[in-house]
């Protein structure tokens, strides 16, 4: 049986490898979850977007690609920034769905609107991670798998 090494390229702050590794879990987690219940997410695409299931499949897609590269110290800087940009992307479909609670009978009109700063707030946690300055050489830590 052969074993690998991975390197994980964390930031030498400890809450911030935490915040890193919690957002990249975050991430991945949400982005399979696009595989597992794409009609949850083909429902809060707005419909003046074309191509529902493709769109659900590509951002589910980009959101592991971009939790996968926080753990990346040299992909993290633009992992972060495709992250960001893809929250930006996917905004309009919090605001369609706080527009239209009645099309999401399960969520309240209020969780529907805190959803719109939660991605303000998810914005600022990628950039506080991804930012330069985030990774330290000296502290990576090997994990045998």
């Amino acid at each position: 049986m052969s074993s690998s090494r991975v390197m994980l390229d964390l930031p030498h702050i400890r809450a911030r490898s935490v915040a890193l590794l919690v957002l990249a879990l975050f991430f991945v987690l949400a982005g399979a979850n696009h595989f597992v219940n794409p009609g949850f997410y083909v429902a809060i695409v707005p419909p003046y977007l074309p191509a529902h299931l493709e769109l659900v499949y590509v951002s589910g897609f980009l959101e592991m690609l971009g939790g996968a590269s926080m753990l990346v110290g040299r992909a993290r800087r633009v992992g972060g920034l495709g992250l960001i940009l893809l929250l930006v992307a996917v905004f309009p479909a919090n605001v369609h769905m706080a527009l239209h609670p009645e099309l999401f009978p399960g969520l309240s009109a209020p969780a529907l609107y805190a959803r719109l700063p939660v991605q303000l707030l998810l914005i600022a946690w990628v950039y506080w991670v991804s930012r330069p300055g985030s990774r330290s050489a000296a502290s990576n830590v090997a994990y045998e798998l």
